[in-house]
């Protein structure tokens, strides 16, 4: 399941929350100001992430900047602990499935997320030849068969 962690007031997590609604992706959210992050949280942030604490936490933030933080003097327990009492220091929206995420909102990464039923749809590997496979009419014929799907568990219930 993907995980988004979000504040209310981002507009970059509406943003990335509206994209996953408008392609019926599942995900579940954690606004960081109502609900306490865990170490667990951090330690999954920072297992897909390239450059560690770097990718999560901005520096711009008012927090970071009202403590005169050093990433490289403090332990990762240290920032950790830092993070989970400020978590306005992190960058939003953190979204993460598995081995993949994405900090900040951008068109072209969250793609990362479509289901793998989808893409096999967009890439025409499991298509007719000749049929049109543009990312429209490949939405369509997804959200079809996820209707087809909802209304065949609906019956059998």
């Amino acid at each position: 399941m993907i995980q988004m962690y979000t504040t209310p007031s981002c507009s970059s997590c509406r943003k990335a929350k509206k994209w996953f609604e408008e392609h019926r992706i599942p995900y579940k959210e954690k606004n960081i100001f109502n609900v306490k992050l865990t170490r667990e949280d951090i330690h999954a942030m920072l297992k897909n992430s390239e450059g560690g604490f770097e990718d999560i936490i901005s520096k711009r933030s008012k927090v970071f900047q009202e403590n005169d933080l050093n990433l490289e003097e403090m332990s990762l327990s240290e920032l950790t602990d830092f993070i989970i009492e400020n978590p306005s220091v992190l960058r939003r929206p953190i979204i993460i499935e598995n081995n993949k995420m994405q900090v900040g909102y951008n068109d072209d990464e969250i793609r990362a997320f479509i289901p793998k039923r989808l893409r096999e749809i967009i890439m025409c590997t499991t298509c007719d030849k000749g049929e049109d496979c543009d990312y429209r009419h490949a939405l369509e014929k997804y959200f079809a068969e996820l209707r087809e799907k909802e209304q065949e568990e609906s019956t059998q219930a």
